[in-house]
């Protein structure tokens, strides 16, 4: 997709956290892989389609395509954002051989890549914990999938030079270059690091003042001034509110030194704070936005089934932050449902508590989140 842009308008996206279609997901769909997994407790993917309709009700199997995004696709049609991003936290492979020693392992059927058609999603961030869940052969079938499927992705490939490599989405005569780097904080092991002959993810092991003069000269080497940078990041914990002053120097030198105009974080699985430094959004933890966890019983006070659509507006001449445009929605019955208002309430009031502490506020209009700074 290419944005029709003049000099001064603006751009508006979508941002989301993790998508996670695969395991129970993908027993949904029409199309699915082997049914098996190899965790602790759970040795049948089916079995999390099971856990799902205990709580909340009957999931008529197999589901189209287009019927787990709900309600989001009604508001990508009001909407409209230039263009569509996410973190896809999935493996797309039949491979059968899993990584070893991994807890979990996400995969879905190469055919359900329709799913991310339907959405018309324009780029997958793939530095994450799960993509190569299905060893180094299923990362390389998933970019084959990709790839032939014309998505935009970054932050794995063949090698180190296609790990580092960001997307580039056309916007007239300028370019909106996402970046994809995930660290070892948000559980994705070492032995994924993409090398020089060696497929793999962009990895970084911690968040030094090296690595980070690193990344800082690595995203250097691909924009110039006139483009729109995204810093897409998988960092940190699943669980808790807390943001390590690490990420925070860490964002703020990639807006200071390279010229990034959105860091884009996710890998909790709930919403964390909300900061704009120098007129730059950066989001520390988008929450996951789809994933398969519902009778999974633990962590209920972070209320993980409740989720956000981000549509943040940029000005294209300068990449500062317009408006912040959040939709709360909830997953239930694996599909992208309307909150209650009790729900938008609920995590309005969170976000208002968390981003206070950043400096910047939110204001409940219409069933909707604004950011203010």
């Amino acid at each position: 997709m290419e944005a029709e842009l003049e000099e001064e308008q603006k751009i508006k996206l979508f941002l989301c956290g993790d998508v996670m279609l695969g395991r129970g997901i993908d027993q949904a769909m029409q199309h699915s892989v082997d049914p098996v997994i190899y965790e602790s407790y759970v040795k049948d993917a089916r079995d999390y389609i099971k856990l799902a309709e205990k709580v909340n009700g009957t999931i008529g199997i197999p589901v189209a395509h287009k019927y787990i995004w709900g309600e989001a696709l009604k508001k990508w049609k009001e909407e409209a954002p230039d263009f569509r991003l996410i973190n896809l936290e999935t493996s797309i492979t039949t491979n059968e051989e899993p990584w070893p020693r991994k807890g979990i392992h996400y995969r879905m059927h190469p055919k359900n890549i329709e799913a991310l058609k339907v959405a018309e999603i324009d780029h997958c961030s793939l530095a994450n914990n799960h993509v190569l869940d299905w060893g180094r052969e299923g990362l390389l079938e998933t970019l084959k999938t990709l790839k032939e499927a014309d998505f935009s992705f970054s932050g794995a490939g063949e090698n180190y030079q296609a790990a580092l490599k960001p997307s580039v989405l056309k916007m007239g005569k300028k370019e909106l270059l996402v970046f994809s780097f995930g660290s070892r904080s948000s559980g994705i092991p070492p032995d994924w690091a993409a090398k020089k002959e060696i497929s793999g993810v962009n990895y970084i092991e911690n968040l030094s003042a090296e690595e980070q003069k690193k990344v800082v000269e690595e995203v250097k080497k691909f924009s110039s001034a006139e483009d729109l940078v995204v810093f897409s990041i998988h960092w940190g914990r699943n669980w808790g509110y807390e943001i390590p002053s690490a990420q925070k120097e860490f964002a703020h030198r990639l807006i200071d030194g390279a010229g990034v105009d959105i860091v884009f974080g996710h890998s909790s699985h709930h919403p964390l704070g909300i900061e704009v430094y120098k007129n730059k959004l950066i989001i520390y933890g988008a929450g996951d936005f789809f994933n398969d966890y519902e009778g999974i019983s633990g962590m209920e006070q972070f209320r993980g089934e409740l989720t956000l659509m981000y549509f943040p507006e940029m000005e294209v001449s300068t990449g500062n932050l317009i408006a912040l445009k959040m939709i709360p929605l909830e997953i239930k019955n694996f599909q992208l449902k309307k909150a209650s208002k009790k729900d938008i309430e609920w995590i309005y009031k969170t976000l208002q508590r968390e981003s206070t502490k950043l400096g910047a506020t939110l204001e409940l209009k219409n069933k909707e989140l604004w950011l203010q700074w």
